[in-house]
């Protein structure tokens, strides 16, 4: 039988996170962190999946600018 992050881990693979759900999973790694019964080698995937996180936010943030449209000066729209 599978555990419940598994299942979630699957899930997350099968459909791009929202910039929220991303945010949340963020706040989950860093309250992990600084629980104080973490060990080193829990510490060090929870960072990794926590930069992973970050990396997947960034790369959203980006796509996201990309789609801004400038206002020119005949009132038109132009892609940023």
């Amino acid at each position: 039988m599978k555990s419940k992050d598994s299942i979630m881990q699957e899930e997350e693979k099968e459909r791009p996170l929202s910039l929220e759900e991303t945010f949340e999973q963020i706040e989950e790694v860093i309250a992990r962190l600084e629980a104080e019964d973490i060990t080193l080698e829990e510490s060090f995937l929870e960072y990794n999946r926590g930069m992973k996180l970050l990396q997947h936010c960034n790369a959203t943030i980006d796509q996201v600018e990309k789609k801004v449209l400038q206002i020119n000066e005949d009132g038109g729209l132009d892609e940023f």
